[in-house]
């Protein structure tokens, strides 16, 4: 059977399943090991246990439970209201000052826990309210939690950037290093835009009002609050900057300070502790299936052919270096549609990244840059998780639609933040090499 015919015929089956609504890491699973009885034999599915083995047992899996439980314990702890009351006391009186509190309390979680989902369900469960209330447009008082939720996955602790590195074999600290840069810049996209239409039209984001803002001196005793999130920033990310602890024991390290912190300030209860390890459970729980199905499905078609296939057939194409990088994007936008991330980065991280090592690029500059265009997926209909994260706490008069809508703009400021890191990729690189490469 011929490469292209088992292409058509895997990928065909694949989004054929995915279209009846099975889950990516069963899709893949399923295809996996049906074409690996058709195309090697029956006996070759004992490569599949062997595949599977080997990833359970990598040492770098068990970061990712570890930041998942830190971000569970600080939504419970109350943390995250504490973050956004101290943001938006300090820029409520801008217009669309709340908004752009919210993304930039966003920014901040987002450099301590490494997933969505915390930020998102929190800032819809408190800062949404706040803003229908101060009759804010609902597209950007939507949008501004959608967007900013994002960043938890870009910025370090990026538990998407622990999975990269772990397929890509990149450093996961040079990653690291090179999601700070891109993460503030985006930050910086969604407020100013946020701030420019509001002095536009201050009907869509009017200022609090001066009889609801407090004074200086409540506001400087308010900055107290920023101690614990600095202590637990460099807790994960100054001991693996500094070589102190790699991943995952930093991750250990973030877990541990989280329950000490909220223990220290009377915020954490055993009510709270069982239902983030629940959660914890949970979402684990899917990563790591997603990560073992779709290796079955990238192990086969790599084993038959299919990344020498996919290499030949972009480097064949007559495009250059960039053109083939541009092409990248666009699969990758595509794909994040209909695809979660862990399924992408499984399913595409095997084949681009030694096409990226053969023509030249820096795999750190390639791992932020896919990292910085799988934000778009999270926005992106029809399956996007920030969609969903912030429908299932959204009050009723908020439609999907109107969800929907309040991404758009904002997904073009991340196919900007994708566009400037390409265009200049030392926003990236910058810092890995200050830190790494000296």
């Amino acid at each position: 059977m011929s490469i292209e015919l088992i292409t058509i015929l895997m990928f065909g089956s694949l989004f054929f399943l995915l279209g009846l609504g099975l889950p990516v890491a069963f899709a893949c699973g399923t295809v996996g090991v049906f074409f690996t009885v058709l195309l090697q034999g029956p006996y070759a599915v004992n490569l599949v246990s062997t595949r599977i083995f080997g990833l359970m047992v990598q040492y770098l899996l068990a970061a990712i439970p570890l930041f998942i439980f830190m971000a569970c314990v600080l939504e419970k702890s109350g943390i995250i209201e504490e973050l956004y009351e101290l943001v938006y006391q300090w820029v409520g009186f801008l217009k669309g000052g709340v908004a752009s509190a919210t993304v930039i309390a966003c920014t901040m979680m987002a450099a301590m826990v490494g997933v969505i989902g915390a930020s998102e369900v929190t800032m819809g469960v408190i800062a949404l309210p706040q803003m229908l209330k101060r009759q804010y447009d609902k597209y950007i008082a939507c949008g501004s939690i959608l967007a900013g939720g994002t960043l938890g996955i870009l910025i370090p602790p990026s538990v998407m950037l622990i999975v990269y590195g772990l397929v890509d074999n990149s450093s996961i600290g040079q990653l690291y290093a090179g999601a700070i840069m891109p993460g503030l810049l985006l930050a910086g996209f969604f407020t100013a835009y946020v701030t420019i239409r509001c002095y536009i039209n201050p009907k869509l984001g009017p200022p609090v009002p001066p009889e609801d803002r407090i004074s200086l001196g409540l506001r400087m005793r308010l900055l107290m609050r920023i101690v614990p999130v600095i202590i637990l920033i460099f807790l994960v990310l100054g001991t693996i900057f500094t070589g102190i602890a790699a991943p995952t024991e930093a991750a250990g390290v973030g877990a541990a300070g989280a329950i000490v912190i909220t223990a220290l300030q009377r915020k954490l209860t055993w009510k709270g502790l069982v239902g983030a390890a629940e959660a914890t459970l949970k979402s684990s729980a899917m990563v790591m299936w997603t990560i073992f199905g779709a290796n079955i499905f990238v192990g086969l078609y790599v084993m038959v052919g299919g990344g020498r296939f996919v290499a030949d057939l972009l480097l064949g194409s007559g495009l250059s270096s960039w053109g083939i990088i541009i092409v990248m994007q666009f699969i990758l936008i595509f794909l994040g549609c209909f695809i979660d991330w862990v399924g992408i980065i499984m399913l595409c991280v095997p084949i681009f990244g030694p096409i990226v090592r053969q023509l030249g690029f820096d795999p750190v500059w390639f791992g932020v840059l896919f990292a910085v265009n799988l934000q778009i997926s999270f926005l992106s209909p029809p399956f996007g998780y920030a969609l969903f994260y912030l429908k299932g706490v959204a009050p009723p008069e908020i439609s999907t639609v109107d969800i929907w809508k309040s991404s758009a703009p904002f997904m073009g400021l991340q196919v900007l933040g994708v566009i400037s890191v390409m265009v200049f990729p030392e926003i990236i690189l910058w810092l890995p090499k200050l830190v790494y490469r000296g």
